[in-house]
């Protein structure tokens, strides 16, 4: 029973191990691409966005999604998880009110092992919260 537990809690380590290089690997990349990394994992109540980012006026706030394969990553982002996403939006944008002004936009970067990160701009509406 006790080898058991610690089985599962090593996998669960495993598991977010895999998703921070992820989000490091993102965010990286997101620098490559001229971004300015503005926050990582803002959490709040009832949410977290694992990546904000700047280029000129335009800030995104960045789901990274890790899995086997990226069309697994994608299908990860689910309503409940877009809404969690918008609430953290919210704050966030309450927080930092040098945002006004700036187009805003909710992207997902998909990770699969062996795979070029893929970046899908405007992956869900951030105005319904």
């Amino acid at each position: 029973r006790q080898w058991r537990f610690r089985q599962m809690s090593e996998a669960k380590r495993a598991a977010r191990a895999f998703g921070l290089r992820a989000e490091t690997l993102a965010a990286l990349w997101l620098q490559g691409q001229f971004f300015r990394i503005l926050d990582r994992n803002y959490r709040v109540q009832g949410g977290e966005i694992d990546i904000v980012a700047q280029r000129g006026r335009l800030i995104v706030f960045v789901e990274v999604k890790a899995r086997a394969d990226v069309e697994t990553a994608a299908l990860a982002i689910t309503p409940g998880k877009q809404r969690r996403i918008q609430r953290a939006v919210h704050h966030w944008l309450g927080r930092h009110p040098q945002a006004a002004g700036c187009a805003l936009r909710a992207d997902a970067i998909l990770i699969a092992p062996g795979k070029f990160p893929r970046r899908i701009e405007g992956m869900f509406d951030l105005s319904t919260t």
